[in-house]
């Protein structure tokens, strides 16, 4: 939880819209729209997570914008 709740904070505080979920496995998933570079500065977090996160690695896919998001939110 703690990585969802730090990701959707950093997300709110760059603008940007989507949302962050916990998968089974143990990996997170995440949409984000906004700004590009919002966008690649939250990516960029994930790629190192708040303290004490352990992120092994990290896979970026590119879409269309599609502005289905009207916030932020921790699914």
């Amino acid at each position: 939880m703690f990585f969802r709740y730090s990701a959707a904070r950093q997300a709110r505080r760059l603008g940007v819209t989507g949302w962050v979920r916990n998968l089974p496995d143990g990996r997170v998933e995440t949409v984000i729209e906004g700004d590009e570079e919002a966008v690649r500065e939250l990516v960029g977090w994930c790629g190192q997570g708040p303290p004490h996160a352990t992120v092994e690695a990290i896979e970026v896919s590119w879409e269309p914008f599609s502005g289905d998001f009207s916030g932020f939110e921790m699914l």
